[in-house]
């Protein structure tokens, strides 16, 4: 088990652990020190003694790795919420996953914050120096003056389905550009602001620039779920949790297949 927790951290490839840390109580055929080993696309390798318990600490710990977040748990002997008998500590060993916002506007502000909440690292890009500064973001993890699309091709290649692009800019010349280098690259959600008729606009240019209707379904816009959200921090609320319920695979009523105005 110790070899292939070693072999996936040099790789730097998703693996956590859970262990149990402490016993309180009777908890027959559980042990101290008992492990179970998590990676994505594989069967758990080990156990904590119990079946019951074992199903529910993989579900949970396939969480805290898919955050890249590390923390303790707590359960039944059999696995059972809200009980304290058993505890388990979590190690996830992976980068957490990375959300990039385009655009230095106050709705950045509040995602930014939300979003490190969340467990991601967060980077706000600009290409305008005068509003992309760390005093307006000081949630984000790196506040970058450069145009999207410039970003995009130096870390692009880097995206994985657990990272999320946010453009947030609401001009032609910017998240034109932003989008289509976004769906070059893997990453898990790509959302784009804007009232219905500014994403009307931005799918013609698209289209104009080759992006193909397949392409354009790829594209959360409007932006978020159909919450009512009005304020930058709702609105934050709402662009998080489309990305948490696509991640899931549950469904959502998204913005973008509703219609009528977006703040009804």
């Amino acid at each position: 088990m110790f070899d292939i927790l070693g072999a996936a951290i040099a790789a730097e490839d998703p693996v956590a652990l859970a262990t149990i840390v402490a016993i309180d109580g009777e908890a027959p055929g559980l042990e101290v020190g008992a492990k179970i080993l998590i990676r994505p696309d594989h069967e758990p390798m080990g156990t904590l003694g119990n079946d019951d318990l074992d199903r529910v600490v993989v579900r949970d710990t396939r969480g805290e790795l898919a955050a890249g977040t590390t923390g303790m748990r707590h359960y039944g002997p059999n696995g059972e919420a809200r009980q304290e008998e058993v505890a388990v500590f979590v190690e996830s060993y992976a980068p957490p996953p990375r959300m990039l916002i385009f655009g230095a506007v106050d709705f950045t502000a509040a995602l930014s914050r939300v979003a490190k909440v969340l467990g991601y690292r967060v980077t706000v890009c600009d290409a305008r120096p005068v509003f992309a500064t760390t005093q307006r973001f000081p949630y984000a993890d790196e506040v970058v003056v450069d145009w999207p699309h410039r970003l995009l091709d130096k870390v692009g290649p880097e995206l994985t389905v657990r990272d999320a692009i946010c453009v947030l800019t609401h001009d032609p010349k910017f998240d034109v550009p932003a989008v289509i280098a976004a769906l070059q690259t893997d990453a898990g959600y790509l959302g784009a602001m804007g009232s219905r008729r500014t994403t009307d606009d931005r799918n013609r240019r698209l289209r104009e620039e080759g992006v193909t209707d397949e392409q354009l379904a790829t594209i959360q816009a409007p932006i978020g779920l159909d919450l009512g959200a009005r304020t930058p921090e709702e609105t934050a609320i709402s662009i998080c949790a489309e990305i948490i319920a696509l991640r899931s695979g549950r469904t959502a009523q998204s913005l973008t297949n509703t219609t009528g105005d977006i703040h009804t």
